[in-house]
């Protein structure tokens, strides 16, 4: 079933689709609501985006195009009609003219074909009740609807405006034949991109010049590694205009666990970009932010402007401009994390838990053959009290497997458990080594001082450990040759480690911070030769008092923090 493909004056691109992905369609396209990667849209929310693109009821329309890549249940198609409608009235004589004057207006696609038809229907009973007779609703609905995939479909170029909220779908859930053509197509898709990450690219290359998209979708693609690729595209061809911070606000009719933000990006190069956080999910409200931050007036009490926020693929960063000076400032006058003499890892992940990790007396192996582990929930007084688990070790030293016939204790406890630990994939991957943990451990970590850190936190949980335990996945952790591990954790449990991670990480629901090795190697410190003496004293008291207050006076003295930057974090500025 597929309208909205009468000829237009308009290039579209070929089709080049193998018999095998279009089958594979099937899976994907007839999934449920999660497994497409569905949720829907506030009416307020959706009219705020439409009103932040400029596709306004006051402006003629139909003289325009808009599209919406994944209509769903018409949360943006319904009310994009309803205004296109309206203007149409406004600026046309109508009559028998309508048809032709409307139907290149609009394109809207969906994959899901229950959801398609019924959709369908619910504009069929707008258009009736907006006056157009059933010839004049079968013409124009089976102009404008698409029922399929937006990333395949041959498109017409040249929109003025895309709008939506596109699928947000794991990799894992596409078919393989799918994702591949998928990726033949689309050049953002990098590493573990999500399924929006080609909605946005190809959004962005149907668009007129000055034409602009508007979107509400998660925003990790914006900092983490894997938006990269079409972080350097907006970079290097269009303009991020507005940036609407949506975490803990009820934009959607349900819950997600995704950090969500409504972005505008223009088809035009250059330009400063505008910034709101966190409104209030109400139609005054939102009417009110949008006309400030599409008013003359580039700044007011709601909305900051920031420049150079999209330069080739690095993160782009939306948060206080005075937080970010201070970063930038560091980032100038003191070397990375791992510049500085430290390194940072991850603990060890096993592919199967139950079987390598247990009670480290019960674990009957051989007593070289299994490490005493550290977990998140044996540091969650921000102290080590280990609760007596262990790891089973399959590797030697120097990083090889131990070959099993050494070890008769190891080889029938791992034989015992042998259906489990070859089920997983880096075992089918690897027959011959399939007793190996996922990651390799290497026994020497355990002796080593560290610093374990949780990924998922509020506020920067930094636990000092003296070598006794091997962590856990996860736990990252970070060891130092040159740094007295326990000043440093002092630095890291600062308001300066907090700064850097929160300007540079992907935020989770409730505004948790991942604190992962990407955003940790950010962190920039002093080399701890140039830190004076009667410093390092205070660092290392106020980390071994757990004293936040005293490590943030320590920390900002080593770091020679202006008054305004200690205000600028919170402090009193003294």
């Amino acid at each position: 079933m597929r309208q909205g493909t009468l000829p237009l004056p308009f290039p579209v691109d070929e089709p080049s689709i193998p018999g095998d992905v279009l089958n594979a369609l099937a899976p994907w396209g007839a999934g449920t609501i999660e497994e497409r990667g569905a949720i829907y849209t506030r009416r307020e929310v959706v009219d705020f985006i439409l009103d932040l693109v400029g596709y306004t009821s006051e402006k003629p329309l139909h003289h325009h195009r808009i599209l919406e890549p994944c209509f769903g249940e018409g949360d943006f198609l319904l009310p994009v009609v309803d205004r296109l409608i309206s203007s149409y009235r406004r600026h046309s004589r109508g009559g028998k003219q309508a048809f032709e004057h409307l139907k290149a207006s609009l394109r809207a696609v969906e994959l899901h074909e229950k959801t398609f038809l019924a959709t369908r229907a619910k504009l069929v009973d707008d258009l009736g009740r907006a006056g157009f007779s059933v010839k004049e609703r079968t013409a124009l609905i089976d102009m404008w609807l698409i029922n399929g995939d937006f990333l395949l479909e041959p498109l017409e170029a040249d929109f003025g405006f895309v709008v939506g909220n596109p699928p947000y779908v794991r990799q894992e859930l596409i078919p393989d034949a799918l994702l591949t053509e998928y990726r033949r197509r689309y050049s953002t898709i990098f590493d573990r991109a999500d399924l929006y990450i080609p909605f946005i690219e190809r959004s962005l290359t149907l668009l007129a010049p000055k034409g602009a998209i508007g979107f509400i979708c998660a925003d990790r693609w914006m900092k983490n590694r894997y938006g990269g690729p079409l972080r350097r595209m907006v970079a290097e061809g269009y303009r991020l205009k507005f940036y609407v911070d949506m975490m803990d606000t009820p934009a959607f009719h349900s819950e997600v666990i995704a950090y969500p933000a409504i972005t505008v990006i223009t088809r035009e190069k250059g330009g400063t970009a505008r910034v709101a956080h966190r409104p209030t999910i109400d139609r005054d409200t939102l009417g009110d932010l949008a006309q400030e931050m599409t008013g003359a007036n580039a700044a007011s009490k709601n909305v900051k402007v920031m420049s150079c926020v999209a330069s080739s693929d690095e993160p782009w960063i939306l948060e206080s401009p005075d937080q970010l000076a201070i970063v930038r400032r560091l980032e100038k006058d003191f070397p990375a994390l791992e510049d500085a003499g430290c390194s940072v890892g991850i603990g060890v992940a096993t592919g199967a838990d139950k079987v390598f990790i247990g009670r480290f007396d019960e674990l009957d192996v051989e007593p070289d053959r299994k490490l005493p582990l550290v977990m998140t929930r044996d540091i969650l007084d921000g102290f080590v009290n280990w609760r007596g688990y262990g790891v089973i070790n399959p590797f030697k030293d120097d990083g090889g497997l131990v070959r099993l016939a050494e070890f008769p204790k190891l080889a029938k406890y791992l034989e015992k458990h042998g259906a489990t630990i070859k089920a997983r994939h880096v075992s089918k991957k690897n027959p011959n080594g399939w007793y190996r943990t996922i990651d390799r451990i290497t026994p020497s970590l355990a002796q080593k001082q560290k610093l374990l850190i949780p990924d998922i936190k509020g506020e920067a949980h930094i636990v000092y450990e003296d070598g006794r335990l091997y962590p856990h996945h996860n736990l990252y952790f970070i060891t130092s040759d040159e740094w007295e591990l326990k000043a440093l954790r002092a630095l890291l449990m600062s308001g300066i480690a907090k700064l850097f991670v929160g300007i540079y990480s992907t935020k989770m629901r409730g505004g948790y911070l991942r604190f992962q090795a990407q955003y940790l190697r950010r962190i920039r410190i002093p080399r701890w030769r140039d830190v004076p003496m009667a410093l390092r004293a205070n660092l290392v008291a106020a980390a071994e008092m757990g004293d936040v207050a005293a490590c943030n006076a320590a920390a900002f003295k080593v770091y020679g923090l202006s008054k305004a930057e200690k205000s600028a974090l919170g402090g009193n500025g003294d």
